[in-house]
């Protein structure tokens, strides 16, 4: 079965990664044509490389959050947070930073399992709001994104956690070959995340649900339990984020990636995931993601300030978004039929 809902949402789908394609090819070429210099060139190729898997990693998070009809806020907090907690353990653990050996090998498992147990926590919490509570997800994760962060401030007080063993900086700044080991994590994680969502009967009950929740109701979905599990996912993509993240600045702090917020949110869109739910795949989310980031090493050698980026940005959700919105309102009333539009 298509990710979407049926014939008209598939073929739109595809019309769409073939346009988002189309743009990812035409940005890369006009930058390569614009300063070849600086950006066709491979130490380019690899700054790149390093630098969007933290913010892919979490437009995958806002993704999935998105295909149930709601939305997660709450990503930077948590990645954060869950960071600041392994950065912790492992300085409790391993005090001497050059250390070598199993132990510290152990130290950096138990750091990465713990941000793992954190993330998966912090989207549980996020997911009883919601599906238990009944809170709107948007209202719901910008409140427990500030909680995780004020806990993060209160744990650190507003200082870096710095000190952690040498060989955990290879997540963040080490290679496989030459390719980036960030870049492999985001492989892993986005081939996981399409599997899941194409292939399990989990994904298939993601989609349904985003199209139409009181539909999947009748079918005998339980909407709450998908609306838990869904956004404990989104948690845990949220720690791996964190974990790339202060491994290539080594060190955590309760405030890195605030700019990644909106970014994550832009991928999502501008990658065709619909934000009442329903539809959206992965692939679109990469290419977002090239097309972005091509974008933003090109506004950096063309010298544009960071406030012009955030302008460019705000603009270009809001295009999209506005795009999206006539799109499917040529197709709603087909949609209308089936039932109503989810909460958050």
């Amino acid at each position: 079965m298509s990710s979407g809902v049926g014939r008209g949402s598939g073929a739109a789908e595809r019309k769409h990664l073939i346009r988002l394609g189309i743009i990812a090819v035409a940005i890369f070429t006009v930058m390569s044509l614009v300063r070849p210099e600086l950006f066709f060139t491979s130490a380019n190729f690899q700054s790149m490389a390093f630098q969007f898997p933290e913010y892919g990693i979490l437009a995958l998070a806002v993704m999935l959050a998105m295909l149930t009809g709601g939305i997660d806020l709450s990503i930077i907090g948590t990645a954060n947070l869950s960071g600041i907690l392994a950065a912790l353990l492992m300085g409790a653990l391993v005090p001497d930073a050059a250390g070598t050996g199993p132990e510290v090998i152990g130290a950096i498992a138990l750091a990465i399992a713990l941000s793992l147990a954190v993330g998966a926590l912090c989207g549980a919490i996020n997911g009883i709001a919601i599906a238990g509570v009944g809170i709107p997800a948007i209202l719901a994760t910008l409140g427990t994104g500030l909680v995780f962060t004020g806990i993060a401030i209160v744990i650190t007080e507003g200082r870096a956690v710095l000190n952690f063993p040498d060989a955990f900086a290879y997540i963040g700044n080490g290679r496989v070959g030459p390719v980036p080991v960030p870049v492999v994590i985001f492989a892993v994680l986005a081939i996981g995340l399409a599997f899941v969502l194409s292939r399990t009967k989990f994904g298939l009950r993601i989609y349904l649900m985003g199209t139409n929740p009181l539909a999947a109701r009748f079918a005998g979905i339980d909407n709450t339990w998908i609306t838990m599990r869904t956004y404990i996912a989104c948690g845990m993509l949220s720690s791996c984020a964190g974990l790339v993240l202060m491994s290539r600045a080594n060190s955590a702090k309760a405030d890195y990636g605030t700019s990644y917020l909106l970014l994550a949110v832009l991928i999502a869109v501008l990658g065709g995931t619909n934000p009442y739910g329903g539809f959206g795949r992965v692939l679109g989310i990469v290419l977002a993601v090239f097309s972005l980031q091509c974008l933003s090493s090109g506004f950096n050698m063309l010298q544009f300030s960071n406030f012009a980026k955030e302008l460019v940005w705000g603009l270009t959700l809001l295009t999209v978004m506005g795009l999206s919105e006539v799109s499917l309102s040529r197709r709603r009333p087909a949609a209308k039929t089936g039932g109503t539009k989810p909460a958050g």
